[in-house]
């Protein structure tokens, strides 16, 4: 699902809401999380799932195509954890 297209489904659920407040709402949620989870700061949705940022260490690695050994400094990347209520609906 998309942006749009979740936009489209709340705007259909609910439809006395203006679809510029429902972008508006869509659009500060994603936004507030990506700050927060760039911070390195944790957002936990309860019954939903927690975001935020996993640390990777420096390593050595090898390039597949030439077979050498390099070096991939640390990095930082996204990770989404289901919650317990998610995890339930989805296994049903």
């Amino acid at each position: 699902m998309t942006k749009s297209e979740l936009i489209a489904k709340i705007a259909s659920k609910y439809p006395t809401l203006y679809l510029s407040d429902i972008e508006k709402i869509v659009f500060t949620i994603i936004n507030v999380v990506s700050e927060n989870i760039s911070k390195g700061n944790r957002v936990e949705l309860r019954g939903f799932g927690t975001f935020g940022l996993k640390e990777l260490k420096a390593r050595k690695s090898r390039n597949p195509r030439t077979g050498a050994t390099v070096f991939v400094e640390n990095k930082s990347i996204p990770y989404f954890r289901m919650g317990k209520k998610l995890k339930e609906r989805i296994n049903r």
